[in-house]
């Protein structure tokens, strides 16, 4: 089924936000809901003032009446919160150990002009959930974008399923695009692409099934494991506020050591 044709689900987080010609294509980091599997969940602790003015006590001796309004500073701690658990750019290291014949670089080791660049918005909007978009489709989707692709642009995958982001179901909704896909994009010089769906390959439990019920490999996680070293950013927002082309994208990762992703905050600059 089409995004524009499924029901909205449970409330969100406000995730449109726009400034001049900047545009957030971040997802707001928020606490998971109860019933969201451990895997997945984000879990953070908030102190308040009052928590922080008792912490000036407790480590400096300094009492409430001398902070002003006797309040202290505010703090926050993830007490659960993965690499991939928000909008964020994998690493060639997330999908194999080696790449290429080599070791795959981690998410520290990736050179940073890779991260910022010209970007262009191909429009899958009308690929139901579980569909795949070929090379052909990428090539064709550039053309009606009016963009000329060059090496290090950023290609951005639209398929609407930000508006959904944050629902129960999301993490199997969406297309997704085929290894025979993003060989093409890399052979043409791209280093970084990303997709406003949960993942850049088609729904896991979709390419699961196939994959068990063929008894073949290259099936499950297929563009993930396409042997390419590039990065990906997945759950993008907002990719609908941008135009097709005549933009920069600046997505530059937590500098994590050793890590297969970290989070970014993505943000689409209008020229």
């Amino acid at each position: 089924m089409n995004a524009e044709n499924r029901g909205s689900g449970r409330d969100r987080p406000e995730i449109r936000a726009r400034s001049g010609s900047l545009i957030d294509l971040s997802a707001p980091i928020v606490p998971s809901p109860p019933e969201t599997p451990a895997l997945w969940r984000t879990d953070i602790d908030y102190l308040d003032h009052a928590g922080g003015a008792a912490e000036a006590q407790a480590l400096f001796g300094v009492p409430p009446r001398l902070l002003r309004d006797g309040e202290g500073w505010a703090r926050e701690t993830f007490t659960s919160f993965g690499t991939h658990n928000s909008t964020h750019v994998d690493a060639p290291w997330h999908y194999n150990s080696t790449v290429g014949g080599e070791r795959a670089q981690t998410i520290d080791e990736l050179p940073l002009d890779w991260f910022f660049g010209p970007g262009v918005v191909v429009d899958f909007t009308d690929k139901a959930d579980g569909e795949a978009v070929t090379a052909d489709e990428m090539s064709r989707a550039i053309d009606e974008a009016g963009h000329e692709l060059r090496e290090r642009d950023i290609v951005l995958v639209r398929t609407g399923r930000d508006a959904f982001y944050g629902d129960p179901e999301y993490a199997s909704m969406g297309p997704g695009v085929t290894a025979e896909a993003t060989r093409w994009l890399f052979e043409r010089g791209v280093r970084v692409m990303g997709i406003d769906a949960w993942g850049w390959d088609r729904p896991l439990h979709l390419q699961a099934e196939e994959a068990i019920g063929r008894d073949e490999s290259g099936i499950f996680w297929e563009a993930h494991q396409a042997d390419l070293p590039y990065s990906q950013i997945e759950r993008l927002v907002n990719l609908g506020s941008l135009p097709p082309t005549g933009f920069r994208v600046a997505c530059f990762p937590l500098r994590l050591a050793g890590a297969s992703a970290a989070p970014a905050r993505v943000v689409g600059i209008l020229d």
